[in-house]
């Protein structure tokens, strides 16, 4: 048997032990089990999971020798017995350093997390988790260098269990009574609501303030600033430090309005539905050695669909795509984000709930909250749309955004997604102050960019079309389609600017996913400079903020060199001083002097300027 121990937190892994682990007050912590109830789940699982094996075995054993349903049953007793013993093969503990969870039976395996790496604590129930009141625990350590993304996983827990279990691992231990009394730390209570344009919050008392806001304008103690919509109250008027001993209590800050559906069709989820069933349907067609035409409905389909003329043909065959994909899409968004809801707790952190038939609930630190990304999709753009995520430490953000735990608000209008944005940093400026624009240059390396691309696609494919016989259709598809790629230079553009305000460096840029950044100036750290041959000939960088949270570097594309070196040291002051020379002067790296003709004060001598995090 093979023994492993997996450090998920970066900790050595002879630091995890086999026996009890002693706390402080000499209690010996045991291993225990996951509930008894998933000896139910975990055999189902398998079932589903193999599914389309267990009906490909049905279908050769059938053709060839007549035994099919006896492999096919051989087969489900295989994955039913897997499924029981992932049960009594995994146990789990809680200790004051770690949260531990042992595995495996031919290959043995004890994983490893340190309680302070701790950055997320995903809850998911699955329909059969809910049926017998269980749910699944994701603990997140913010590695994205694994396999796994760096998360431990309980399947699965006791509902009741699991929300004790959230609180302890994201939530300071009730402090001893003397040390409450002996201090008085401040809390996070509600904001006020922002409306796009304005200038301040709201604050709070003193010792109730939201970590991380600017604001003003008083607001009595314990009560709860207004929403945006109805049903935005506190559940209690008391507020508590995580350090302090007292009950936990939160402030809705958003939740899911039925008129939020009308979004579904524009998220296009449903084209990963349709590519799901396709690999579906041709995974059991291969295994299962199946005909689809010698089935009677699919071949009269087909027979029909060729006897049409071709343009009819392409024209239904979109016309069907464009309605499955947005039911598909609309059904997505109500099965994902049913009973959205958005809190923040007194105990520093930001709740999400979602979900109709597996409902989730992701918690997240706002310690480890370092700005936030309003996100246009194109097409959700077209409508009003926008969708709101963070940028913290410890979260995926893209395409991984919503798997991630990193999404705060799912597609809603714009307006509601800077109203949420502003509450959760506690300043309305970022999202609504005018950026500044990159100036003509930039303008023209979009178009030169665009029309570079498919100009040199067509030629390249008129000479294969001329010298190898490639179809001519292919060259004129790719010169028709340079037509659209002008307006989409040109809006590409447009998304082009950036500013600091309100304590943040506000970077936006994009067209087919436009993309506005609010990037807190204490969690950047360091600016990365980068100049192509061509931005240098054009005058232009681009200007990279490095920061621990969310993509790593939010970048301030094609702007003027002189603009970038002034809003690199007006985010962070003095930084980038040692790095600069002015022009004329001598450079010790050039060994002369630095070229009369660069229209800028200053040039950069070292490409990565990094401050201590």
């Amino acid at each position: 048997m093979d023994d492993t121990t997996d450090a998920l937190g970066g900790e050595p892994a002879d630091a995890v032990g086999g026996g009890p682990v002693a706390e402080p007050g000499g209690e010996l912590v045991q291993w225990r089990r996951l509930s008894r109830r998933m000896l139910v789940i975990h055999p189902f699982q398998e079932v589903v999971r193999s599914a389309p094996a267990l009906i490909g075995l049905l279908f050769a054993g059938s053709t060839q020798g007549g035994h099919g349903h006896l492999w096919s049953l051989a087969g489900l007793g295989i994955m039913l017995l897997i499924g029981t013993l992932r049960w009594f093969t995994t146990t789990y503990r809680v200790t004051p350093q770690y949260v531990q969870v042992r595995k495996g039976l031919l290959r043995r395996q004890v994983l490893t997390v340190p309680r302070d790496r701790i950055r997320t604590v995903d809850v998911t129930s699955h329909v059969l988790h809910r049926l017998l009141g269980l749910s699944r625990v994701e603990v997140g350590t913010g590695r994205s260098d694994r396999k796994d993304g760096g998360t431990l996983k309980l399947d699965a827990l006791h509902t009741h269990e699991v929300d004790r279990l959230r609180d302890e691992l994201l939530h300071r231990r009730p402090a001893p009574a003397s040390a409450a009394a002996a201090s008085v730390a401040p809390g996070p209570v509600a904001l006020d609501s922002v409306a796009p344009g304005s200038a301040a919050l709201g604050t709070v008392a003193p010792g109730s303030v939201v970590p991380g806001s600017v604001a003003s304008g008083p607001v009595a103690p314990g009560s709860v600033a207004g929403s945006p919509h109805a049903g935005a109250t506190a559940t209690s008027e008391m507020d508590v430090h995580p350090g302090t001993a007292g009950p936990m209590t939160e402030v809705e800050l958003t939740a899911l309005r039925p008129a939020w559906i009308r979004f579904g069709p524009f998220t296009l989820s449903g084209v990963v539905t349709v590519g799901v069933l396709a690999g579906f349907i041709s995974r059991i067609v291969s295994e299962g050695n199946v005909d689809l035409l010698s089935i009677g409905p699919v071949r009269q389909v087909v027979d029909s669909f060729n006897q049409g003329a071709l343009w009819l043909r392409i024209t239904g065959s979109v016309a069907t795509l464009v309605i499955f994909v947005a039911i598909a899409s609309t059904l997505g968004y109500v099965l994902a984000f049913w009973r959205f809801r958005l809190t923040r707790t007194t105990g520093g952190t930001l709740h999400v709930t979602r979900g109709l038939i597996t409902t989730r609930a992701t918690t997240l630190e706002e310690r480890r909250l370092r700005g936030i990304e309003v996100s246009e999709p194109l097409l959700l753009r077209a409508v009003g749309g926008a969708r709101l995520i963070a940028v913290a430490t410890g979260l995926r953000v893209g395409l991984g955004a919503q798997r991630g735990g990193s999404m705060l608000l799912p597609p809603a209008p714009l307006a509601e997604a800077q109203n949420v944005a502003a509450r959760v940093i506690g300043v309305s400026e970022p999202l609504t102050a005018d950026l500044l624009p990159h100036g003509p240059a930039a303008l023209r390396r979009r178009f030169t960019r665009a029309l570079a691309v498919w100009g040199t696609l067509t030629a390249a494919l008129l000479a294969l079309s001329y010298w190898a016989g490639f179809p001519a259709w292919t060259w004129q598809t790719a010169l028709v389609l340079t037509v659209p790629a002008m307006p989409l230079a040109a809006d590409r553009y447009r998304s082009l600017g950036h500013t600091i305000s309100g304590g943040h460096l506000v970077t936006r840029w994009g067209s087919v996913v436009r993309r506005r950044v609010a990037l807190d100036r204490d969690g950047i750290i360091g600016w990365n400079l980068r100049r192509s041959f061509f931005q240098r000939r054009a005058g232009l960088a681009t200007l990279t903020a490095t920061t621990a949270a969310g993509r790593q570097g939010y970048s301030v594309w094609d702007v003027d060199l002189a603009e970038a070196l002034r809003t690199a040291d007006q985010g962070i002051p003095g930084l980038l001083t040692p790095f600069l020379v002015s022009a004329g002067q001598p450079s010790e790296a050039a060994g002369g002097p630095a070229p009369a003709s660069l229209p800028m004060p200053a040039q950069v001598e070292g490409p990565l300027a990094h401050r201590d995090a």
